[in-house]
C-alpha cells in the first residue's frame, strides 16, 4: 500500500525567516550596514586623492595587491565585490517587497493626514533609485572606464581628475551623493531599531550618530569633484 503523502511539512528556517516582515526588515538593516562600513572606507579611499597621483594611484594598486600573498591578484577585491553586490541585491529586494507589503496593507489612504514625515524618510524610496543608477554610471565610468572619455587604464588619480571635470560628472556624483546622504540619515537609525539597539535613552545619540556619519561621509565624497572643479586637486 502506498504511503500517504506529508502535506503539513515546515518550511526551512531560512524562508520563514525570509517570508517575515521582521525577517526582511532584519536583512535590509544588515545589508545597509555592510554598504556603510564599505563607504566608510571607500571614502578614506577617495581622500588619498589630495596627497597627490604618486600616493592615489600606489592605494588603487594596494586594492588588487591586497591579501597577498595569501591570495591571490585581486582575489580580496572580487571578494569585496561579491559581499557588495549581495548586500546591494538583498537590501533591495527587501526594500522593494516591503514596500508592496505596505501599499497591499493599506490599499485606500487614510481618512487622517498622519504626521509629515522627515523629508529623508520621505525620499528614501527615490533616493534608493538615485543611487541604485549612480552605481552602474560609477562602475562604468571609475571601473570598466567605459563612459570616461579621456580614461587611462592603470591611473586612477588620472580617472577620477578626467570624470570630475566635465560638468555631468560633477552633477551626477554630487546629487547621488547627496541622495546617499539623506539614505544614511535616516537608514542608520532605522537599522538600530530593527536590530534592538535603540531604546528610550539611546535615541537620541543614535540620530545624532545618524546626523554625523551622514554629513561627514557626503562632506568626504562631494569634497573630491569639488577640489577638482577648483583646481585643489589637478
Amino acid at each position: 500500500m502506498a504511503l500517504a503523502t506529508r502535506t503539513d511539512r515546515k518550511p526551512p528556517p531560512t524562508r520563514t525567516f525570509w517570508g517575515s516582515t521582521v525577517g526582511k526588515k532584519a536583512v535590509m538593516a544588515v545589508s545597509g550596514l555592510i554598504m556603510l562600513g564599505y563607504l566608510v572606507a571607500h571614502v578614506m579611499g577617495n581622500l588619498k586623492v589630495f596627497f597627490g597621483p604618486g600616493e592615489f594611484n600606489a592605494y588603487g594598486h594596494w586594492l588588487r595587491t591586497m591579501g597577498e600573498p595569501v591570495l591571490h591578484y585581486e582575489w580580496a577585491l572580487w571578494i569585496v565585490r561579491v559581499v557588495l553586490l549581495a548586500a546591494v541585491v538583498g537590501h533591495a529586494v527587501s526594500a522593494y517587497q516591503l514596500s508592496r507589503r505596505d501599499i497591499k496593507a493599506r490599499p485606500t489612504p487614510y481618512a487622517h493626514k498622519r504626521r509629515r514625515a522627515s523629508y529623508a524618510t520621505r525620499t528614501m524610496r527615490w533616493g534608493g533609485i538615485i543611487v541604485a543608477l549612480f552605481i552602474v554610471w560609477h562602475l562604468l565610468d571609475l571601473t570598466t572606464l567605459t563612459v570616461n572619455e579621456n580614461a587611462q587604464p592603470g591611473h586612477p588619480y588620472e580617472n577620477v581628475v578626467a570624470t570630475f571635470s566635465t560638468w555631468y560628472g560633477n552633477v551626477i556624483y554630487i546629487v547621488a551623493m547627496l541622495a546617499v546622504g539623506l539614505h544614511i540619515r535616516h537608514g542608520f537609525f532605522s537599522a538600530a531599531q530593527t536590530l534592538g539597539v535603540g531604546n528610550a535613552t539611546r535615541d537620541r545619540a543614535l540620530k545624532a550618530l545618524s546626523n554625523i556619519l551622514a554629513l561627514v561621509l557626503t562632506a568626504g565624497f562631494v569634497s573630491v569633484p569639488v577640489a577638482v572643479m577648483t583646481g585643489v586637486v589637478s
